[in-house]
């Protein structure tokens, strides 16, 4: 199946060969016999390692969802808005902290301060030179902290925009899968595309081959001129270079289906199912379904803007917030000498921020205004690509037709002129004209069924929920 590897390995025997005729010296042609059975052998032992699998249609979309690296990257980017929508747990959830400070100070006041902490503060303590020099004290503070968010109406709305964007990247996700599927199943319809363009030259190749062999024998009985056979070794030649070609695509579209699935590269895949035409009923009125991921996506990442523009207004509003602590001093390190607690209430009141929160709610409408612009731009596309798409399928549908039509046409007149011509009662440029027109016609009808069942393939990716 590697087709370059063959036409090397053909080359190379024809060099190799060439030079054994230009040569008279009998050692140095066992030489290069020799010569040439190594090339053989190395050329083929690299083709042996091409390996050839069959797969079928349902195995790659399979191998797609769970390997192709765009559907991992949207995966990611849930997780990542999963973890924003966990972080906004902070506006409900208390906050603890335990901590360790060691101070070491002679200043009058901590260190008569830090006695008290320590509840070590005795009458000696009271002289004046002692309070005025006390010299250095050291205290060992551990304190376990604890704030509870109570009233937080602007952190309430910013978990609200953070659930909804963690829902429209849950859509995303699912819509980047359906993108990949419909770029799998095309890719998979060129292969089947490649092959059958394989066959129809290869074919042309056979036929080819046949009129050469009675081209030449007219050509030594006289019946037609030399330019007339040179005409038909051109055909050859070219037919053999577009095999060529051909089978370097089958190459090509592997190495990218490799890619889509996830897969080693250096795999020839051929698939399991032959390419015919998608038996599939569709709505021809069918209108744009706004419940489809990628659009509720959308009017979920509106309904987030919407939350921050309310968050913004709310940050006007007081917030109330509790908090505790307990701490034990001691003058050994991590003593849990003395110990004391304080509880709280504290109201805070941001009346004026600089400007600071009403460029945030400006800030917001805008974004907020460009979320509902992008959603009817989007909507609006969205039409047109399904109006354009159902409009294309009756086209590609009437192509397939009018080219199955013209390849039955083309074959019947083949067929004559390839009999006439088998007579001597046609030309030879008659003859390769319409041997270029069958395989044009051949490969044309191949091409309408993939467009047709691409375009089928699209309709149903547009109008998927």
């Amino acid at each position: 199946m590697c087709y370059r590897l063959l036409f090397k390995i053909t080359s190379r025997i024809n060099f190799a060969e060439n030079l054994i005729k230009m040569t008279t010296n009998k050692f140095v042609k066992v030489f290069k016999t020799f010569f040439i059975v190594f090339l053989i052998f190395s050329s083929t032992s690299n083709l042996f390692s091409q390996t050839v699998q069959e797969i079928s249609l349902n195995e790659v979309k399979s191998k797609a969802k769970t390997n192709n690296t765009n559907v991992k990257i949207s995966q990611q980017d849930y997780a990542i808005a999963k973890a924003n929508y966990e972080q906004s747990r902070a506006v409900i959830l208390p906050n603890i902290n335990v901590s360790n400070t060691s101070t070491f100070t002679n200043n009058p006041l901590n260190a008569f301060g830090f006695k008290l902490l320590q509840e070590t503060v005795s009458v000696p303590d009271f002289n004046p030179d002692l309070l005025n020099d006390p010299g250095q004290v050291e205290n060992f503070n551990t304190r376990i902290e604890l704030l509870q968010p109570l009233i937080n109406v602007d952190g309430w709305k910013e978990r609200k925009a953070a659930n909804f964007q963690l829902q429209a990247a849950n859509l995303q996700m699912e819509r980047a899968s359906d993108y990949v599927e419909l770029e799998v199943i095309k890719t998979y319809m060129q292969l089947q595309l490649a092959y059958k363009s394989v066959i129809v030259m290869e074919k042309a190749k056979e036929t080819a081959l046949e009129n050469q062999k009675i081209a030449k024998n007219s050509l030594e009985q006289g019946f037609i001129q030399n330019a007339d056979y040179l005409n038909v070794e051109v055909r050859v030649t070219e037919i053999e270079n577009q095999l060529q070609f051909a089978k370097s695509n089958i190459k090509n579209v592997s190495d990218y289906l490799s890619f889509l699935i996830g897969d080693k590269n250096d795999i020839i895949y051929q698939p399991s199912t032959t390419l015919t035409i998608n038996a599939f009923d569709f709505d021809s009125n069918m209108v744009l379904n706004t419940n489809r991921n990628d659009i509720q996506a959308m009017q979920f990442g509106i309904d987030a803007q919407e939350q921050m523009l309310k968050s913004s207004k709310m940050s006007f509003v007081p917030r109330a917030n509790a908090f505790a602590n307990y701490e034990w001093n001691d003058d050994d390190v991590f003593g849990f000498g003395a110990s004391n607690y304080m509880l709280g209430l504290q109201l805070s009141w941001n009346i004026f921020g600089g400007y600071k929160n009403v460029g945030k709610i400006h800030a917001n409408k805008a974004q907020l205004e460009k979320a509902n612009l992008n959603k009817a731009n989007y909507i609006a596309q969205s039409e047109l690509e399904l109006n354009k798409a159902q409009r294309q399928l009756t086209d590609v549908e009437n192509n397939v037709n009018l080219s199955k039509l013209a390849l039955e046409q083309s074959e019947e007149a083949l067929r004559i002129k390839t009999n006439r011509f088998q007579q001597g009662l046609e030309k030879t440029t008659d003859l390769l004209f319409v041997e270029t027109q069958y395989q044009e016609k051949e490969l044309g009808y191949y091409q309408a069924i993939f467009n047709y069942n691409y375009t089928l393939a699209y309709l149903n990716f547009l109008t998927k929920e």
